[in-house]
């Protein structure tokens, strides 16, 4: 498919698009009749006038009725119309999704281990029911981290993923190929920390100073040890920094050979990560101030071809995050509902939550917060170049909606 056929079917996607339809099909439902009275008024009078003539003229009430039935008449043809076009675009759509998927039969999606909506996704197999009875096979693959996981799209060992934001600024660094399709609406600010030992004298992240830190270089939470180093009023020089993946960090902090270890903690609280030890310095606002909820996203990438052969499906694949989304909204929900310690402002929040889309597309502000992070990862030499993340090889501000 080439670039310009490409925006053609983009541009009739966002024409047939709910709300852009119907303001077009009211503004000329009232655009028609108002332009066929006007026609019908002589030139030589004043547009004043004949609003007076209307208003009082005996014998003029008919055709007062007449202009109201044509307006009411216009009206209900083009709610017709609508309703005709919003058939025939749902056909449209769901016949491009059955050609893309036929084309591309299987589909691996790579997930970290403990990424709440990837978990609730692939149990309860929203993209199976929707995908399967087309013909795709879903592949989950688990990976350690989200610059792994970057690697492998970028290898095209799979086709989808979702992981932290700072990865993509290594892999994007790395000339690795991969687009951001999208954003989690809220991040998790309980989803990373710093631990240390049971029995340290560790008290706080400016204790730090000197010591041994271990993390997963170019993860996120590489960047959570910058930032909060700089919260406590420390550099990134003032630590011995260790760089080991979790799975290599996890026995030499139980050996006693680490002072400290960042780390994303699971978005959902999987067993192996309950038997974690070690105690924690801090949530994320603990540790990064009352902005850390902008600093860090949770993002959704896809390979460059997904996006550009498949966006039917690419949309499908996003449609079902947003609903496994919803539905960890609504079961965080009703189990603080039936807590009777629960904060009515918590329930607030988690109602309002749950009647709102779960992943966004990508925005200026995500965007901006990224470039943020780019600036400081290059001042301290921990990239090579200064990348641009608004470039739209590797970013995309997508013009849909996943709802609930």
């Amino acid at each position: 498919m080439g670039q310009q056929d490409f925006m053609v079917g983009y541009w009739l996607r966002r024409a047939m698009a709910p709300w852009p339809r119907r303001i077009s099909l009211f503004f000329l439902a009232g655009i028609f009749p108002i332009a066929w009275v006007f026609s019908t008024t002589g030139r030589e009078q004043p547009v004043g006038n004949w609003f007076n003539q209307v208003a009082y003229p005996p014998g003029t009430t008919l055709q007062l009725i007449y202009n109201i039935l044509l307006l009411l008449g216009g009206i209900l043809f083009l709610l017709l119309l609508d309703r005709l076009l919003s058939r025939w675009s749902d056909r449209f759509g769901e016949a491009s999704l059955a050609k893309e998927c036929r084309s591309i039969r299987h589909l691996a999606i790579g997930y970290p281990a403990g990424m709440t909506n990837f978990e609730v996704l692939r149990e309860q197999k929203f993209l199976e029911v929707r995908l399967q009875p087309l013909g795709v096979g879903i592949e989950w693959i688990p990976f350690p981290s989200a610059s792994t996981l970057l690697a492998a799209l970028s290898n095209g060992v799979i086709d989808f993923c979702g992981g932290g934001g700072t990865a993509s600024i290594f892999s994007q660094a790395a000339q690795h190929v991969f687009v951001r399709v999208a954003k989690e609406k809220y991040p998790d600010l309980e989803s990373q920390t710093i631990v240390v030992p049971d029995g340290s004298a560790i008290a706080s992240v400016a204790d730090l100073r000197g010591k041994r830190v271990a993390f997963d270089e170019g993860s996120s939470a590489h960047y959570v040890l910058i930032r909060a180093l700089k919260f406590a009023g420390l550099s990134y020089g003032d630590i011995d920094p260790i760089y080991l993946p979790q799975d290599e960090a996890l026995p030499q902090f139980i050996d006693g050979k680490l002072d400290a270890w960042v780390i994303w903690m699971p978005y959902a609280p999987t067993d192996e990560r309950r038997r974690y030890p070690g105690r924690s310095l801090g949530s994320l606002k603990d540790l990064l101030g009352a902005k850390a909820s902008a600093e860090l996203h949770t993002l959704y990438y896809s390979t460059p071809e997904l996006l550009r052969d498949y966006p039917r499906l690419l949309k499908a694949i996003l449609e079902e995050v947003n609903e496994a989304g919803c539905w960890v909204s609504q079961r965080l929900l009703e189990e603080q509902s039936v807590t009777s310690s629960a904060i009515s402002s918590s329930v607030e929040e988690l109602q309002r939550r749950s009647l709102e889309r779960a992943i966004l597309p990508l925005d200026a502000p995500t965007l901006e917060s990224l470039q943020g992070q780019v600036n400081i990862l290059h001042s301290l030499h921990l990239i090579p170049q200064r990348v641009n993340v608004r470039d739209g090889a590797y970013s995309i501000e997508l013009r849909q909606n996943w709802t609930c």
